[in-house]
This record gives structure tokens, C-alpha cells and sequence, in this order.
């Protein structure tokens, strides 16, 4: 399980689940955005939280996955999210996933009740012995309520099943000590999950970024990871100020709840789904929404 682990490294993409007026998955849409992905050599990950997990039904959440797997066609590894609050629902998705052709799985704490470490511990010990795939913890307080501990990571990290972590905690400290704990490790793989220290968590060890804005400048990313790749983080940095600049075009002063509608009119700009979202998200009014699109359309269609 933990063999191989290097095609798991890179700019993974926390991808917007396009949906049309009537909520169905925009099959069309999910075909243009992974081949976007596939054409700047960046991976996949469906069901984030930016692909709006925990607003999809069953049936979203299967066809999307359905669509994903077939439009990924083998060229990149697929990442899959698990999100809830039943370990027996959680454990039966991560088996459709991996029959489904998913290449590996990423899962939240549960956010319903109060947890503690303990509960932590024993939640992701349960799922990690039950699935076949490779497994990566999510560590995001903002929407779970909840910080897995570093060291309830540290004693997942051994279980065969588990391979890295995904950590989007926008917390300094906690950055820097799981970078001394794990970046050396050839068995347990780190990704940054806070884009705006990208080039910080490569220069000292990281093996991966996830960016939202990445759904809209795929090839951005690409550059900074390649660049911190080879050790040029003058570059890297540069790169970084970049992708930070087009960030805030859809998350300055904007809660997750505003911020994901504002990306997918962003990337409606160029052609690449919709703008409808999942209740209880809201798409912007048709007044605000047109004036938005004209703020931005020179600075989107214009990007590198």
C-alpha cells in the first residue's frame, strides 16, 4: 500500500463539482475541467470541499465520481473524498469509489457531535481497515469543527493503509512542526492544503499543494510546483505572489460559502461550467453576478 507513493505528489486540485439548474452533474462540464487538469499535468481530487461533499446526494456523489473516472481515462491518479457522519454510510463509499476506479481517498473527521482525540483516533482507525486504497487524512477545522491532533496524525500515519494527510488548518505553527515531523518520510506524504504557503511548505519538505484556485489556473500552480521542484524558489515565489493575486478575486472578504460561488462564475468565464452551486450555497443575484463578471473577465481571460 505504501509503495509508489510518488504519483500522489504534485499540484492536486480540489475540483468544483459543476452542476446544472436542476442540480444534476453537468457531465459536459466535469470533462472539460479534468482534461483542463490533465493538460497542465495537475491531479484530480473530486469531493473536496470545494466540490461542495457535503451538499451532494448519493446519487451526485456517484455519477460525479462515475464521470470523473471516465474522463481521467487512466492518465492521471484520482482522488476521492470522503465526508460524514455514519462510519458504515463513509465506509460503503469509499468501497463504491474504489470499484467505481478511484485511485485513492481523502476523509474528513465526522462534524456532527463533539469529538476529542480519542474519537479521532478511533473514527480513522475503523475506516483505514476497512479500505483497499490508498488513504489520506483531511485535517479542515473550518468546516468540521474539529483539529485532528498531530499526534493522532503521527500514530495514523503508521497504519498501512494510511499514506499522507491533507492539512488546510491555516495555523502557522501547526505547518511548520508537521514539516519537521514528516517531510523526511518516504512513507506519509504531506500536502499543503493552505495556498497561500504553497511555496513555504515545498521549500521545506512538502510533497504536495491542493489550491482551489487551481480549478481556474491550473498551469499556475504546475509552475510554482515545478519550480520548488527544482529548487528555484525565487521563481517559486514569484509564482506564489501570482496565484495569491488571482485567489483573492474570488476569496477576499468572502466566507468558503461565498467564496465557491464566486470561483465557479470565475471559471464560467472561461468556459468551463456553470454557475450553479448546491443549497445551502447561494449563487450571486443576476445584478451583482453580471457586474462581477465584467470587474473580472479582462483579468481572467488575460491570465498566464
Amino acid at each position: 500500500m505504501k509503495s509508489d507513493l510518488k504519483k500522489y505528489e504534485g499540484v492536486i486540485v480540489p475540483m468544483v463539482t459543476p452542476v446544472n439548474a436542476d442540480y444534476s452533474i453537468d457531465k459536459k462540464a466535469v470533462g472539460k475541467i479534468i482534461n483542463s487538469f490533465i493538460d497542465a499535468k495537475v491531479l484530480p481530487f473530486v469531493l473536496g470541499t470545494t466540490g461542495e461533499v457535503a451538499s451532494l446526494s448519493p446519487s451526485q456523489k456517484t455519477t460525479l465520481v462515475k464521470e470523473a473516472v471516465d474522463a481521467v481515462d487512466g492518465r492521471a491518479p484520482l482522488f476521492a473524498g470522503l465526508a460524514g457522519n455514519s462510519i458504515l454510510q463513509t465506509i460503503d463509499e469509499a468501497k463504491r469509489y474504489t470499484d467505481m476506479g478511484v485511485n485513492a481517498l481523502v476523509a474528513l473527521a465526522p462534524n456532527y457531535y463533539p469529538i476529542e482525540a480519542k474519537h479521532a483516533l478511533k473514527w480513522f482507525e475503523k475506516l483505514a481497515d476497512s479500505v483497499t486504497l490508498p488513504l489520506f487524512l483531511y485535517n479542515i477545522p473550518a468546516t468540521t469543527h474539529h483539529s485532528i491532533s498531530l499526534d493522532v496524525v503521527e500514530t495514523m500515519s503508521h497504519h498501512p493503509n494510511i499514506v499522507g494527510i491533507k492539512d488546510s488548518e491555516n495555523n502557522q505553527t501547526r505547518l511548520e512542526e508537521s514539516l519537521e515531523r514528516w517531510a523526511s518520510r518516504e512513507d506519509f506524504l504531506f500536502l499543503v492544503g493552505w495556498a497561500a504557503m504553497s511555496a513555504f511548505g515545498l521549500k521545506r519538505g512538502a510533497n504536495g499543494i491542493v489550491p482551489s484556485a487551481a480549478n481556474l489556473i491550473p498551469e499556475l500552480y504546475a509552475g510554482l510546483y515545478e519550480a520548488a521542484k527544482n529548487n528555484d524558489f525565487v521563481e517559486a515565489e514569484r509564482i506564489q505572489g501570482l496565484t495569491d493575486k488571482v485567489s483573492a478575486y474570488n476569496q477576499s472578504g468572502r466566507t468558503v460559502t461565498e467564496a465557491i460561488p464566486a470561483l465557479k462564475a470565475l471559471m464560467s468565464l472561461k468556459g468551463l461550467c456553470g454557475t450553479q452551486v448546491m443549497p445551502p450555497m447561494l449563487q450571486m443575484e443576476e445584478a451583482e453576478l453580471k457586474a462581477y463578471l465584467d470587474e473580472m473577465e479582462n483579468k481572467i481571460l488575460n491570465l498566464a
